[in-house]
């Protein structure tokens, strides 16, 4: 593309690549449209590019040049459809069909059956649990009623490849008209009139920290986009990055204008080699179309982006330990005052934000503050981007309004329980956030309701858990996780919740006592109170949630017990009457404690068995039990 040298220039550009959604955006915007032709997208992310997606777009592809289409069917790649339990995932427009869980083999079945004949596939439909019956379309899928797509509104939609594809949806609209109309002091009362708080946890005014960073004096000031996302199941932001980069660049030259830094700078862990690939074509084409770099849009702002490998450190999730890794140092965090807003990066004023508050900052520009507020609650606005996980059917990628409740979110979107499984808990905010039991499944989803109740909302991280998870083992495993990450730098992180898991593995091996209980309560306080930073603070808050919640599995812990079947050391394993005398179990059994004759009923030596379950996966018959 051509540098575009004026915000005119780029209108007339959006105006003239709008054809190239028409398909995919007809039933929102009643384009006219050309019924003949087609376009078939399929989910470019991580998950659905591992289940070879890519490979389903040269099929499609190809089977579209077999049949002579060409000219009017097209198959492509985009983002995230954020249904992750059903990829790879296959959309027709304008036809509007969904297919799930599509295979490469299948692209010759697609092409001759629904393109050539328009008899659609009924076997790669999705079938809705709640109405016992396939569904055609997304928006009748009750993992789609609930949601609200702002962060995510591109995921799916275009090619995140193809900068024109965003110029279309309005991209780079919001910087243009920041650049020629609003100017810095406009947008940031733009920002902080829409009450957008971030979204990387600690959920700060968004617009504050802009003002604030303006405020501060510096020839050299500086942009972070924190895309270090190292919670244990969580892909929102890398989601956004896969599906919608530019969304991103975007709202970081529009962040770098209004706080006069000319530099930003995208730190995310290495481990993220799709995101990164698209964050490098799409720096690359901003900068041919003149969005990125010298004199952007003719207005005299300069400004580029450059990334920042991270090692994947967890604590560098927390900004001035980011700022100290992209510096070079060890990335370990710095005592506040000062805030990185006076002495960040290179000790000059420095604002950073998470990948999902950037994806926020042009929609709210385009739509007005006004538009962003009236969604949500009264003091969490907008939506937020949730990774949803655990023991649930729906598995995936959710963006609902603020102030949706646990339970909509688990029973309507996550589609319940898996296997018609007993909701236990609802682990929400990661390895920082608490465990909440069913009593508060009608707690609205905000910064404010979840802390109150001892959790919070953190990235966006949220694990169901059923009757068959152990609480006890739960705190024990992402508290293994803080410990692991922990930089080490203060003692009570350090050395803290350190005591604090060799507390919990005492019990899960049946080793506890009732003291103990006190002590996970009196040192998880201490921990949380004397920290340094953020990982330190917030480690304790599974133990201390599963202990307020749940103490009654703490005290049958004490007692040698795990009624959840977890906790290994606390459990035998016995041989019911269902068993056939196969042997099976006894040929797998690595220290010969299962003794029988063929044809009748075994039997275990519980003094020799090690507990390993390896004869409870080889029975065929289930026969095989651990209490």
């Amino acid at each position: 593309m051509d540098k575009i040298k004026s915000f005119e220039e780029l209108i007339s550009l959006n105006e003239k690549h709008k054809p190239l959604l028409n398909l995919r955006t007809y039933l929102e915007t009643n384009s006219a449209i050309n019924i003949e032709k087609r376009e078939l997208l399929v989910c470019g992310g991580t998950g659905c590019q591992s289940a070879e997606s890519q490979l389903i777009v040269e099929n499609l592809n190809e089977e579209i040049k077999k049949v002579g289409l060409s000219n009017k069917v097209h198959a492509t790649i985009t983002g995230c459809f954020g249904f992750c339990a059903k990829g790879p995932i296959v959309k027709v427009f304008p036809d509007d069909v969904f297919y799930v869980h599509v295979k490469p083999e299948d692209a010759k079945e697609i092409i001759d059956s629904h393109i050539v004949n328009n008899n659609i596939v009924d076997r790669l439909l999705f079938e809705e649990p709640s109405i016992g019956k396939k569904v055609t379309k997304h928006t009748d899928m009750s993992f789609y009623k609930k949601q609200m797509r702002i962060a995510l509104r591109n995921c799916g939609l275009i090619n995140p490849e193809v900068i024109e594809e965003y110029i279309a949806a309005d991209g780079y609209m919001a910087l243009g008209k920041v650049l020629s109309e609003l100017g810095p002091e406009k947008a940031i009362e733009e920002i902080k009139g829409s009450g957008l708080r971030g979204r990387g946890g600690a959920g700060f005014p968004t617009g504050l920290k802009w003002e604030f960073t303006r405020a501060n004096r510096g020839e050299q000031k500086y942009i972070i986009c924190n895309a270090d996302e190292g919670d244990p199941g969580a892909f929102m932001d890398r989601s956004i990055l896969e599906g919608d980069p530019h969304s991103v660049l975007e709202a970081m030259a529009i962040a770098g204008y209004c706080i006069g830094a000319s530099e930003g700078y995208i730190y995310i862990r290495a481990e993220y080699p799709l995101a990164i690939e698209r964050l490098r074509i799409a720096i690359r084409q901003a900068r041919e179309a003149g969005l990125l770099g010298t004199d952007i849009l003719g207005s005299g702002f300069d400004f580029d982006i450059f990334i920042k490998y991270g090692a994947g450190a967890f604590v560098c999730g927390e900004e001035t330990a980011l700022i100290a890794s992209i510096e070079g140092e060890r990335g370990e965090p710095r005592m506040k005052p000062p805030i990185p807003s006076e002495s960040g990066l290179w000790e000059k004023p420095t604002s950073a934000n998470n990948v999902e508050t950037f994806a926020n900052i042009p929609v709210i520009l385009n739509k007005g503050s006004n538009w962003f507020a009236n969604i949500g609650t009264e003091k969490s606005k907008g939506t937020k981007v949730f990774a949803l996980g655990g023991k649930i059917n729906n598995v995936g990628l959710v963006e609902v309004p603020m102030g949706t409740t646990l339970r909509e979110i688990v029973y309507e979107v996550g589609g319940g329980i898996l296997n018609n499984g007993d909701f236990k808990a609802v682990q929400t905010g990661g390895p920082s956030g608490g465990c909440l039991p069913k009593q508060f499944l009608d707690t609205p989803i905000d910064f404010d309701s979840l802390s109150a109740i001892g959790s919070m909302m953190g990235s966006g991280g949220m694990l169901v858990l059923d009757q068959d998870d152990c609480m006890v083992n739960i705190a024990k495993f992402f508290l293994e996780f803080t410990v692991e990450e922990s930089c080490g730098k203060c003692t009570p992180c350090r050395v803290g919740n350190k005591r604090l898991l060799e507390i919990l593995e005492k019990l899960t091996e049946g080793k506890g006592t009732k003291e103990d209980i006190g002590k996970l309560k009196e040192l998880g306080e201490i921990v949380k109170d004397t920290s340094l930073c953020g990982l330190g603070k917030t480690a304790p808050n599974p133990i201390l949630s599963t202990i307020k919640f749940f103490l009654n599995e703490y005290e049958e812990h004490i007692d040698g017990k795990c009624n959840a079947g977890v906790c290994q050391a606390l459990l035998d394993y016995y041989i019911t009457d269902k068993c056939i005398g196969c042997t099976k179990c006894a040929r797998v059994c690595p220290v010969n404690a299962i003794s029988g004759k063929v044809k009748e009923l075994h039997e275990i030596d519980l003094e020799t068995c090690v507990k390993c379950g390896a004869c409870m996966d080889a029975c065929p018959v289930n026969a095989i039990i651990k209490k």
